[in-house]
């Protein structure tokens, strides 16, 4: 009889642990293992793991949110902020693996050199990121300047221009810390690269009129060289692109075709035509020739350049403004860089 009692509550535990394993198994299988269905799923800055497993659950996504959670705490896994994209079809293991290794999901954005922290700001809201004031705000941030070492009281000029891939429902402050890094780590490398804040500030104001006003690659040093020499002298810059940023940027007008006599008499700080030495800060994001054109340029005898050819883009070069006048009167805008 005590073999017997013995053999039964052996039978029992063994068909308890059976139970437990099937449901163990089961809660681990996928919802829907046929679904060619997905979804995005949001995990927000300091959502609980409970809270994450529990919202799977309700998505549809696991079948337990307990056996999710213990999972997580069993391996000491952790679950990173994003945006997923996640599905049905896949098993728990592979839900929280994904969850955990922060693999989101991202939408691929190419911001062109020469766009203004405005247009910037404009391209990403119509890409469904966040709004246009909260990236220039975010663009703004005194501390944040501080901690990349910005001289300014904005990152205009040093939101690097480049293909990005950012996670669908990056934060403003995601999407600025990652182009001022690429910013800082591209010029990293470079030759003459300025050592103090304020040197790299008056570079990249300079890298940014010579990215509105150049054309052919090989011709940007020689136009920074233009500029350089016009600063040792005292002469005015007397840049087009400058006076372009005034009405588009700070008066908010469309793109002019032309300029007029009148524009060039716009009292604004930026108006390189009423006053000498650089504008109060970058008027647009410079890509890296323009960058490498204003960190290095060539000693020349150039003081003025006028666009000669609209089809090539070529510039003549020359020493005086006799010389200047007979290269030809019309003046040539660059078109503009985004909407």
């Amino acid at each position: 009889m005590k073999r017997i009692l013995l053999f039964v509550a052996a039978l029992s535990v063994l068909s308890a642990l059976s139970a437990g394993a099937g449901f163990i198994a089961y809660s681990f299988s996928s919802v829907d293992p046929a679904s060619e269905q997905s979804v995005l799923f949001q995990v927000s800055r300091g959502q609980s793991v409970a809270s994450v497993c529990q919202s799977l659950e309700e998505s549809g996504l696991v079948r337990s949110a307990l056996i999710s959670r213990l999972h997580v705490r069993l391996y000491g896994l952790t679950v990173k902020a994003g945006t997923y994209r996640l599905s049905p079809s896949q098993n728990t293991q592979s839900i929280i693996k994904t969850l955990s290794d922060g693999k989101q999901e991202t939408k691929r954005v190419t911001i062109p050199e020469g766009l203004t922290l405005g247009k910037v700001a404009s391209y990403l809201e119509s890409q469904g990121f966040f709004s246009r004031d909260d990236f220039i705000q975010t663009a703004k941030d005194r501390n944040l300047l501080d901690e990349f070492g910005i001289a300014a009281s904005s990152a205009e000029g040093y939101l690097f221009p480049d293909t990005y891939f950012f996670p669908l429902g990056a934060d403003s402050e995601i999407v600025v810390r990652t182009m001022l890094r690429t910013f800082f780590s591209r010029i990293s490398a470079l030759e003459d690269n300025p050592e103090s804040a304020k040197d790299l500030h008056e570079r990249i104001i300079m890298a940014s009129i010579v990215e509105r006003e150049y054309r052919l690659a090989d011709e940007a040093p020689l136009i920074a060289s233009v500029f350089a020499n016009r600063l040792k002298i005292g002469m005015g810059l007397q840049s087009c692109a400058t006076i372009e940023y005034i009405i588009t940027e700070i008066e908010g007008k469309a793109h002019p075709s032309r300029l007029l006599v009148s524009d060039l008499e716009i009292p604004n700080d930026f108006n390189t035509y009423l006053w000498a030495g650089l504008p109060p800060g970058p008027i647009c994001s410079p890509g890296l020739v323009a960058i490498k054109a204003a960190f290095s340029y060539p000693s020349t005898p150039y003081l003025y350049f006028r666009l000669t050819d609209p089809d090539t883009g070529r510039h003549s070069f020359t020493r005086s403004l006799e010389e200047h006048v007979q290269a030809g009167r019309q003046l040539y805008l660059k078109k503009a860089a985004g909407k």
